[in-house]
């Protein structure tokens, strides 16, 4: 083979076929060609936002042999993988921190492969195509957020800097139905959760919708919940009004949103996306606070859905100490870092030393101690 790397400023310039032949056998609907191209169609990913996608090709003559979601990055935002403190660090000490590149889905904590190729021979070049470009761009870093365990140990051999955090997920356990879920769980959590559903369902309607239910109507709606929860959350919501358009057009079968209505307005929801193993839980908000109707609509019904579906997981996405109370167990998610200066990268190494340990520590003593199963389960 002779191996070549090429660059591309918009995923179009790779192309459907190219990209989901690599993407698409992942089951990641993230990772797939219609999620990232409505990020840049609808211009919730672009320059001017931030986000210049570099996305990379490994070619041998006309034949692409994997592919890399990338971004040039000038902030911190949107990533779930916090930096900021070296950034400030840096640039206190003189450095120019911004801008630096980014491997990872925008917007989305969600784990799967980043070296998306057959080999680790061809993830390893993958990533030393991305060192390149970072280098001759004389840029401070490369990050690659929440890469899975196969893509992790190649770039952990490469010499990238290993980070490590937690999630929450939860795992089916091949259970038929919630009450068998709830009977795996010690008599108080289960009394709590079922106090908590029936409140959360008083005077509500509470409905799953997907494929051609996703009107534009309910992503108005939808649009209006995001907008109030993340406007009180980030200060700046990431994702404009034509995002959620985008993807329910291309991916309707994909995505099951949970809407809660009153007197037949819908009132508050939540988006889930459904891949080939796992839903994962992404956006919710309201416009009419109910005691326990965030965790119905986030997480139980999550549950429900993923039951009646036959898959693995429910990922609920980053933070959240009270999901495990309802099931979800923490789990070890990664992260991979170049970073450029010396002096940084030593400083950076032995935080991260610092860090694995307390993570790895905050763990162990949640799962001993705070969890809901009857029996004291490990990571799943």
């Amino acid at each position: 083979m002779s191996l070549s790397a090429r660059i591309h400023t918009s995923i179009a310039g790779i192309g459907r076929a190219a990209w989901d032949a690599h993407a698409a056998p992942t089951g990641n609907p993230f990772l797939g060609y219609d999620f990232l191209e409505a990020c840049e169609a609808s211009d919730s990913v672009h320059p001017r936002e931030g986000w210049g996608p570099r996305h990379l090709t490994l070619e041998d003559g006309g034949d692409v042999l994997g592919v890399m979601p990338l971004y040039l990055k000038g902030h911190s935002q949107g990533e779930y993988v916090f930096d900021h403190s070296w950034a400030d660090a840096f640039e206190r000490a003189g450095g120019i921190y911004y801008p630096k590149l980014l491997s990872a889905v925008p917007f989305t904590p969600v784990t799967g492969p980043r070296l998306l190729a057959p080999t680790p021979v061809l993830k390893s070049a993958l990533a030393s195509a991305a060192v390149s470009l970072a280098e001759r761009e004389g840029l401070s870093s490369l990050h690659i957020n929440f890469p899975n365990d196969a893509d992790q140990a190649v770039l952990v051999a490469d010499g990238f800097l290993a980070r490590q955090d937690r999630q929450f997920v939860w795992r089916n356990r091949d259970y038929e139905t919630f009450d068998a879920f709830l009977n795996d769980l010690s008599s108080n959590h289960r009394k709590t959760i079922r106090r908590e559903r029936r409140e959360a369902h008083a005077g509500l309607d509470i409905r799953v919708l997907t494929g051609g239910d996703l009107t534009e109507a309910m992503w108005d709606a939808f649009f209006e919940f995001y907008m109030d929860t993340g406007s009180r959350k980030w200060g700046r919501p990431y994702l404009n009004r034509r995002f959620f358009s985008e993807i329910g057009t291309r991916m309707a079968d994909r995505i099951a949103l949970v809407m809660a209505f009153e007197a037949g307005l819908p009132i508050a929801g939540a988006l889930n996306f459904i891949g080939a193993e796992a839903l994962y839980g992404r956006q919710w908000g309201t416009v009419s606070p109910r005691p326990f109707l965030h965790f119905e609509l986030c997480y139980y019904q999550a549950i429900e859905l993923a039951i009646s579906l036959g898959l693995d997981r429910v990922e609920a996405g980053a933070q959240g100490d009270h999901k495990l109370s309802r099931g979800y167990l923490p789990r070890t998610v990664h992260s991979a870092h170049y970073i450029a200066h010396p002096g940084l990268r030593r400083a950076v190494a032995d935080y991260l030393d610092q860090e694995r340990e307390a993570v790895s520590d905050n763990a162990t003593v949640m799962i001993e101690n705070f969890s809901p199963f009857r029996h004291n389960d490990k990571e799943p």
